[in-house]
């Protein structure tokens, strides 16, 4: 699939590019090509990029896409992002919430898999996790959820875990969720079938 392929996919959808093996130059080369909205996996990934693409004065929108440590939260928050999108729980969102002084729009990771090696809420636990965040946490702008598809090779399992997500969103939505973030490169179509309204994409884009 080249990249019109994808931007025709993803036209009705928000685009973050996943740039966590891409170098300064390529980002920039994307940027020129339309994509604005990039996430980085790790804190210190993010701040030397960022960093780095400042000097360009490139309008760059970042997200933190990845397991937050509570010793990189400083550094986080210095970069300001768009969007953290990898909050997993009360007690990682109360942490950062004590230190911002600003305003962060943030998702709620949901494990909807209920696979032990990813992060993410259990889905038991999301609805009322996220209310619980919204009433205890001022400084972080809940603004919706955010899941990785199943890792099978089942379609219909992974279908199962991107609709287990979506239900979730809708049942958010009356506490103001608005962004539904599922979809990798490797399926990020079917997510785009279950409801996502925004992917998060990364070798599908870079290896062309």
């Amino acid at each position: 699939m080249n990249l019109e392929q994808i931007l025709e996919k993803t036209k009705n959808i928000h685009l973050v590019a996943a740039s966590k093996y891409t170098d300064f130059n390529t980002i920039k080369k994307f940027f020129d090509l339309g994509i604005t909205d990039f996430g980085e996996n790790q804190v210190q990934a993010l701040s030397r990029k960022k960093q780095e693409l400042d000097k360009e004065n490139l309008n760059i929108k970042w997200h933190f896409i990845g397991n937050l440590q509570s010793n990189k939260i400083n550094l986080l928050i210095k970069q300001k992002p768009i969007l953290w999108q990898s909050c997993n729980g009360l007690k990682i969102a109360q942490a950062v919430n004590q230190r911002l002084d600003y305003k962060l729009d943030t998702l709620l990771e949901i494990n909807s898999a209920k696979e032990k090696s990813k992060s993410g809420i259990d889905l038991n636990k999301a609805i009322e996790e996220y209310i619980q965040i919204q009433e205890e946490c001022p400084k972080l702008n809940l603004c919706g959820v955010m899941s990785i598809g199943a890792n099978e090779e089942d379609r219909n399992q992974i279908i199962k875990s991107f609709e287990t997500t979506f239900k979730i969103y809708e049942k958010l939505q009356k506490y103001g969720a608005k962004i539904c973030s599922m979809g990798m490169s490797n399926d990020f179509e079917l997510a785009i079938k279950c409801g996502s309204n925004m992917v998060r994409l990364g070798s599908i884009l870079f290896k062309n």
